[in-house]
C-alpha cells in the first residue's frame, strides 16, 4: 500500500505519454484519479505514521537496486514523519497544480505532454523524500532537475525559455557536483551510504570530516534551494508555464535543499561551523532577496524573489537547530506560495 504512492505517479506519466490519441476528457480524468489516489495514499502514510499514537518509521523495499562487493542497495521507501509530511504537501499540490493545468492549458495543443512532465516531476520529488539512501536521494534529486529543464523550456519556441531553462540546469550543475563530493566523503568516512548507518556514526566521525561533509552537503541544498549566491536561475524561471512556477519553482523543487538538511540533521547538529554558516547565509538571503523583490516590476518575478526568502528563514531555522520549525513553514509557505502563484495566472 505504502510503495503505491511512488508508482501512481509514475504510471499516470507513461499513460499520458505512450497514448498520444486520447482526448482532453479521458486525459483529466486520468490524471485526476491518478493524482488523487496518489494524495489519499499520501493521507494513509501520515496516518499510520504518526497519527495512530505511536511514532514509528517503515522501510519498505521494492527490488535490489545493485548488488556489488562494497555497495548493496534495495530500490524502495522509508516512511517516517518527516517523509509522510513532505508527501502530504507534495501530493496534494500536485493534484492542486494538474487541475489547475487543466484550464489553463485548454487551449495548448501539448497539455498532454505537460501533464506527463509534471506527473513525472511528481514521481521524482517522491522517489527523493522517501528515499533510505543517498544514492536513491541523488536520482530523486537529478530527476527533479530534468523535470525543471523539461518545464522552463516547454515552451520551447520563445528563446528567453531556452535560456532560463539552461541557465537553470547550470547553476543548479554546482549544487550538484558539491552533493555528488558530499556523498564520496561520506563514503569514505563511514564505508557506507544508507541513512541509518550513517547517521549512527555521525557522532563518531572526525571534526574535520563531519565539517567538510556537511560543508559539500550544504552547497548541494545552497543550489537547489536558491539561497545567495546561487539564487540567479530562479527568477529567471519564470519563464515556464505559471502551473510550472507553482508547482516546482515555489511548493517543492526548491524545498528539496531544506528538505536535505533536515534529513541530514544528525551530521548538521556534529558540524559545529557550518550551522553559524547556515544561519548567517539563510539570513542573508532573507533580505536580500525581500528587498530585490521591492523594485520587480514583473509579478511572477516579485513572487519568486519572495520564495528564495522565505527558504532563507527555513535555513535560518534549520541553521539554529530549529528543525521543527523549518519543516513547519516550508509546508506553511509550500500552499500560499502556490496559491499565489495561481492567482498569477
Amino acid at each position: 500500500m505504502f510503495n503505491l504512492v511512488l508508482l501512481l505517479p509514475a504510471l499516470n506519466a507513461v499513460l499520458l505519454k505512450q497514448n498520444k490519441k486520447i482526448g482532453i476528457l479521458t486525459t483529466s480524468t486520468i490524471t485526476v484519479t491518478f493524482m488523487i489516489l496518489t494524495f489519499l495514499t499520501s493521507c494513509y502514510i501520515l496516518y499510520e505514521v504518526t497519527l495512530t499514537g505511536q511514532t514509528i518509521s517503515y522501510t519498505l523495499p521494492l527490488w535490489m537496486w545493485f548488488d556489488l562487493e562494497l555497495l548493496s542497495f534495495d530500490f524502495g521507501g522509508f516512511y517516517d514523519t518527516l517523509t509522510a509530511i513532505m508527501l502530504c504537501v507534495v501530493t496534494f499540490i500536485s493534484l492542486a497544480v494538474h487541475t489547475y493545468s487543466l484550464e489553463y492549458m485548454k487551449n495548448d495543443m501539448h497539455l498532454q505532454r505537460f501533464l506527463a512532465y509534471l506527473s513525472l516531476f511528481t514521481f521524482f520529488m517522491i522517489v527523493l523524500v522517501t528515499a533510505n539512501n543517498f544514492i536513491q536521494l541523488f536520482l530523486g534529486w537529478e530527476g527533479i532537475g530534468l523535470c525543471s529543464y523539461l518545464l522552463i523550456n516547454f515552451w520551447f519556441t520563445r528563446i528567453q525559455a531556452n535560456k532560463a531553462a539552461i541557465k537553470a540546469v547550470l547553476v543548479n550543475r554546482i549544487g550538484d557536483t558539491a552533493l555528488a563530493i558530499a556523498f564520496f566523503l561520506i563514503f569514505r568516512a563511514t564505508g557506507s551510504l544508507e541513512f541509518s548507518t550513517v547517521f549512527l556514526l555521525a557522532s563518531q566521525l572526525s571534526n574535520f570530516d563531519v565539517n567538510l561533509i556537511c560543508l559539500f552537503l550544504f552547497i548541494g541544498a545552497v543550489g537547489k534551494s536558491a539561497q545567495l549566491g546561487l539564487h540567479t536561475w530562479l527568477p529567471d524561471a519564470m519563464e515556464g508555464p505559471t502551473p510550472v512556477s507553482a508547482l516546482l519553482h515555489a511548493a517543492t523543487m526548491v524545498t528539496a535543499g531544506v528538505f536535505l538538511i533536515i534529513r541530514c540533521s544528525p551530521l548538521f547538529q556534529e558540524a559545529n561551523y557550518i550551522l553559524p554558516l547556515m544561519t548567517i547565509l539563510g539570513s542573508l538571503t532573507t533580505f536580500f532577496a525581500a528587498t530585490t523583490a521591492l523594485v520587480q516590476t514583473d509579478l511572477k518575478r516579485v513572487i519568486a524573489y519572495s520564495t528564495c526568502s522565505q527558504l532563507g528563514y527555513m535555513v535560518t531555522a534549520c541553521g539554529l537547530s530549529a528543525y521543527n520549525a523549518s519543516i513547519f513553514h516550508l509546508s506553511n509557505h509550500a500552499f500560499f506560495k502556490a496559491l499565489l502563484f495561481f492567482n498569477c495566472g
